[in-house]
């Protein structure tokens, strides 16, 4: 191999492109337009124009990445992970050009892709699954079928791929049809195929994967197990080997059914079998994931081993560099996916202004290791999904790993936007985490606890925090008066009185002010995120309320994608109006209060920006 192309962007591209660079391969990059100035870009040996904002005109786009491979000379594509990763037709495809494909065969990836393939293939060969539908009857009328002899609660699942888009929780049937269109919608957005299946949901399972590894000798073994039941809309946020759930025994039964069910199906590479752990010790196969994982780190930190490189060789048709006996584990690993989106999950698009990171060699001597694609001036872009990088820690215990990501996530400076940062924290410092207990349900049982504690740490530092952005260090004083000057700060929607001293003008020496494109401030506060508006000059605190409630605001950039509401209907608190699609997730937006549609302002296929009035409401008649 002397030349490989990667066909992805961000963090992923980044770490292939580190491996490669020690082996002494050159690289090539690919990049859509907004993408032009990518950390990527600038790495790797050579770059390609690809063109297009969305996906499906840039990254997705087969015959851009085979143009792209052929004028650059490379010899080898890796997909990294998400876009074309586990589609068989690329692979075929790659392949077909003569070049070396870093990753399992096309038939593998048709069959194992496949949800509904993969769980009949591991069904004949006596893996545990849920009882469930998958079959090729689509319409909606055999699908509600299925689910009143599959009984509730359920998922429904994408068949054609994971990363959570396209699954929904259905508890009764009258959510049935919604859950079937929505899933739908985003499953076809981001796979190309609107294929379902149906599955029976366990009540408070963990999610537990296996990483396993086969080489083109017929060799395979796996890596253990990593942990991943800290997930937001069904997608992880926090990961960790080994489970402290799994024991011993626990692990070789796991990993005995996740190397049968690659070897069935004539398995090569970097793969991962993922299950559903349930409260009795029963395991459940959920899905193959053929490629590598997002989470791939944590399996490095403790194995000491780095399976990009074991992917490069097993393409070139080198044997498993080692034997299930050689492979050990040492410590714990943690990571969590720092994302541009806020404590209630909604994406941010915008510019970074300012980053700061440990060190390099300061990560490695704190066992500390940052994935990212992060600089100060770059532009999150809202046709990607949310992920910025990925923070991991490494230690003896579990319990030094937690406080030692936690306090680095405490130190870590991203400004300019939200991101999970803080949230992140919270739940690696929540005693249901620290016990080794939470589950899928974790944020959905703790969430709104996690959520009031940051909120009660903002208000404690909001008018030093106030203090710092409005009369930072060196800044020109006012005479002095003995008189309380009123001020009034917005934060994240809400009006502060901050009666402001003279004795309170010093700033806080700790605190880092950017001013924001849109007007306003991000403050970083010790640990502590703010975004600060003056509002001295606005209507009191209680004077919006009404207003808020009558009107639909998107809080983000995006696309509507349904509009689900006319002039005139009667709607309830809670009842979806509109839906957005941003960073490749389908968003619900819902209506504040109960009331009449009284006007809709925008529809299906609109580009809309934050704070764009979407929907008005007025009282009943």
């Amino acid at each position: 191999m002397r030349r490989l192309l990667v066909a992805n962007r961000g963090e992923i591209a980044r770490r292939i492109l580190r491996t490669a660079d020690r082996l002494g391969i050159e690289t090539v990059a690919v990049y859509s337009q907004p993408d032009a100035d990518a950390l990527h870009v600038r790495e790797a040996t050579q770059a390609c124009a690809i063109g297009g904002f969305a996906p499906a005109d840039s990254y997705l786009r087969i015959d851009k990445l085979l143009a792209a491979a052929r004028s650059s000379g490379a010899d080898a594509v890796h997909p990294g992970y998400g876009f074309l990763s586990e589609n068989a037709e690329f692979a075929q495809a790659v392949e077909d050009a003569g070049l070396t494909w870093i990753g399992p065969p096309a038939g593998a990836i048709r069959t194992l892709g496949s949800k509904s393939l993969a769980k009949q293939l591991a069904q004949a060969r006596g893996i545990p699954c849920l009882p469930g539908y998958a079959g090729e009857d689509q319409r909606e009328e055999r699908l509600l079928a299925a689910a009143a002899d599959i009984g509730y609660p359920l998922m429904v699942k994408a068949a054609a791929g994971g990363g959570g888009r396209g699954m929904r929780l259905v508890t009764e049937a009258a959510q049935l049809p919604a859950a079937l269109r929505s899933a739908r919608s985003e499953a076809q957005a981001a796979f190309g195929s609107g294929e379902l299946l149906l599955e029976r949901a366990l009540a408070a399972p963990r999610h537990v994967e296996v990483q396993v590894f086969a080489d083109l000798h017929g060799h395979c073994i796996h890596l253990g197990e990593r942990e991943c039941s800290v997930q937001r809309r069904h997608q992880k946020l926090i990961e960790e080997t080994p489970s402290p759930a799994v024991d011993a025994q626990l692990r070789e039964a796991m990993g005995s059914c996740a190397i049968e069910l690659a070897r069935a199906a004539g398995y090569a590479g970097a793969g991962t079998v993922e299950f559903l752990l349930d409260t009795d010790r029963s395991f459940y196969l959920m899905e193959m994931n053929t490629r590598l994982q997002v989470e791939h780190a944590v399996t490095e930190m403790v194995t000491g081993l780095d399976l990009v490189e074991w992917q490069l060789r097993v393409a070139c048709g080198e044997r498993l560099p080692g034997r299930q006996g050689d492979i050990r584990l040492d410590g714990h690993a943690i990571e969590v996916r720092l994302c541009a989106e806020d404590e209630h999950f909604h994406p941010h698009a915008g510019r970074i202004q300012q980053f700061l990171a440990p060190l390099p060699a300061q990560r490695r001597a704190m066992g500390l290791r940052f994935d990212h694609a992060i600089h100060a001036g770059m532009e999150v872009s809202p046709w990607y999904d949310s992920l910025l990088g990925k923070l991991v820690a490494h230690a003896p215990t579990r319990a030094e790993a937690i406080a030692k990501l936690a306090s680095a996530l405490d130190h870590l400076q991203v400004l300019g936007l939200p991101t999970n940062r803080r949230l992140l924290a919270g739940c690696l410092r929540h005693p249901v985490f620290a016990r080794g207990e939470a589950r899928t349900s974790f944020l959905a049982d703790e969430g709104e606890s996690i959520r009031r504690q940051l909120e009660q740490e903002e208000r404690a530092c909001a008018q030093a925090a106030a203090v710092s952005a409005l009369l930072p260090p060196g800044a020109a004083r006012e005479l002095a008066s003995p008189f309380v000057r009123p001020l009034r700060i917005a934060h994240r929607g809400r009006l502060f009185d901050l009666p402001l001293r003279e004795d309170d003008r010093v700033a806080p020496a700790q605190a880092e002010v950017v001013r924001l494109d849109g007007g306003g401030w991000h403050v970083q506060l010790g640990a502590v995120d703010l975004f600060l508006r003056d509002a001295s000059f606005d209507a009191p605190a209680g004077a919006q309320s009404a207003q808020a409630a009558d009107e639909l605001r998107v809080p983000f950039n995006g696309k509507v994608v349904a509009v689900h509401a006319r002039p005139g209907d009667a709607v309830r608190k809670g009842e979806t109006l509109v839906v957005v699609e941003s960073m490749k997730l389908e968003h619900a937006l819902a209506a504040q209060r109960d009331g009449v549609v009284r006007s809709l302002h925008v529809q299906a296929g609109q580009q809309v920006a934050p704070a764009q009035l979407l929907v008005t409401l007025q009282e009943p008649a």
